[in-house]
């Protein structure tokens, strides 16, 4: 060992001889593979853009307004497919691509040069998207040397600011411009949760999160005051009285401690607020008051095992089209739904093959709703519950309304079917095969649940109920 402590055979991380050398040169060497690649995918996704765009100005068979988007969703279903990924996605990387092509030329050649990078390219755009066109060639060239002296994350209110400066609107027509995008996400993860996320403008962010701070400060308050509060009566008078025992005992689990904290508390309250308030302005009743707005409730499909809604076992349940829920979640679920379908499992494909029910038109309806989940494109995840059943092949050409010639689609992809030279076609079991406009082949199998149904090998299984009985529960 040397006098500092290091070893005197271990070579120095700058010196030639370093293990850390060759492995540089590797991810040097795979970056600039990953940046031509970038550049000739970025190249080729424009030119797709372009080529959809000539193609719905040569076709005049498309409905006025929708020619070109439609042409566009077909292409970048086509790509997607290729990749297999979502033809949204696609779509967007289409836009980007002739954004960053046809309306910042310098900026793409900067990058293509290696001056900047892909992220600083990504940022130059997204900071002037408002910017007029005859003032983008002036702003990209200031952007460009910009971004040449830092990396991207540092340049990001420089940009914001570059653009500010040189833009012709003020900051309140801006201001009209981001509260346009506005809206509203949930992304969905892991153990049963998710994050539901907004943008909205700050004002209104900062209003509420103000109100759920101060309404969780309330309960916090009143729980310490119901903590401080003496019981009522001594302890006796309870013991001597059945009746009053049980009142005690109801009293105490009425009085247990709400132990939340104040993010907690934001959480639930904004939970119950979206979920069980009224808006504060009701177009649908003709003035500020409470109307129809108010009565809607959210809507969400669950798939759960007989075992779990009567509590054998605590298997998780489906949130159709969006992911697992623990099962006390879902028997609460349960015990407020006004009516219960029950579903006969295959147990070994484990896709629904039957409902407890005598009018078809309904049936089918659930039937579809539980085999599809979502919408039956290729990568499409919309959930079925906000779908539409289409004839595979049209009622009005004498496709029967069957399960067998049925399936959801989202209105991007119903429409796409309609208006665009995709085909599909049922290959039966629910199975659905698409043919895109350049004849490729897309086999969409039916959606596996995320419960799973398996037979019971333990020991003798419960009397079964008599289909034509109501649920036990």
């Amino acid at each position: 060992m040397t006098s500092n402590g290091e070893s005197a055979h271990e070579p120095d991380a700058g010196s030639s001889s370093s293990p850390y050398a060759d492995i540089v040169d590797r991810v040097c060497q795979a970056d600039g593979l990953l940046h031509a690649a970038n550049i000739a995918m970025t190249r080729a996704l424009a030119e797709a853009g372009r080529s959809a765009l000539r193609q719905a100005a040569r076709s005049g068979e498309r409905p006025r307004g929708m020619g070109s988007d439609m042409e566009m969703r077909s292409i970048a279903a086509e790509i997607a497919g290729v990749r297999r990924s979502h033809d949204r996605r696609a779509q967007s990387e289409i836009d980007h691509a002739l954004t960053i092509v046809d309306d910042y030329p310098a900026v793409f050649e900067a990058w293509e040069q290696q001056r900047i990078t892909r992220d600083h390219v990504d940022v130059v755009v997204r900071m002037g998207c408002g910017l007029a066109d005859d003032i983008r060639d002036d702003y990209a060239q200031q952007a460009i040397s910009i971004c040449e002296r830092d990396i991207a994350s540092r340049v990001r209110e420089p940009l914001r600011n570059l653009a500010a400066r040189m833009g012709s609107e003020s900051f309140a027509e801006r201001h009209r411009t981001a509260a346009a995008k506005r809206g509203v996400w949930v992304t969905h993860g892991t153990d049963g949760m998710s994050e539901l996320g907004a943008t909205l403008p700050t004002v209104i962010a900062a209003g509420i999160h103000d109100r759920l701070t101060a309404m969780a400060q309330s309960v916090k308050d009143a729980r310490a005051t119901a903590a401080a509060a003496p019981a009522d009566g001594p302890a006796g008078d309870a013991a001597g009285d059945e009746g009053s025992a049980v009142e005690g005992s109801a009293a105490a689990d009425a009085a247990a401690p709400d132990v939340r904290t104040m993010d907690q508390l934001r959480a639930d309250i904004l939970g119950d607020l979206l979920l069980g308030g009224a808006p504060v302005v009701d177009p649908t009743y003709g003035s500020d008051a409470a109307g129809p707005l108010g009565a809607i409730r959210a809507q969400v499909q669950v798939t759960l095992t007989s075992e779990a809604v009567t509590g054998v076992d605590d298997a998780p349940a489906e949130l159709v089209g969006a992911s697992l829920i623990d099962a006390d979640t879902a028997r609460k679920l349960a015990g407020r739904a006004r009516i219960w379908n029950r579903l006969f499992v295959d147990p070994i494909t484990r896709t629904p093959v039957e409902v407890d029910t005598y009018r078809p038109p309904a049936a089918m309806s659930r039937l579809l709703k539980a085999r599809d989940q979502h919408c039956r494109f290729p990568g499409c995840r919309r959930a079925a519950i906000r779908c539409e059943l289409d004839h595979t092949i049209d009622y009005a050409l004498g496709g029967h309304t069957h399960i067998f010639n049925l399936a959801h689609l989202c209105q991007r992809h119903h429409s796409m079917k309609q208006f665009t030279k995709w085909e599909v076609r049922q290959v039966g079991g629910g199975v659905l095969e698409w043919t895109s406009p350049l004849g490729r082949v897309y086999r969409e199998d039916v959606p596996i649940p995320s419960v799973c149904f398996v037979p019971d090998t333990g020991g003798a299984p419960p009397p079964m109920a008599s289909r034509h009985e109501p649920p036990p529960f």
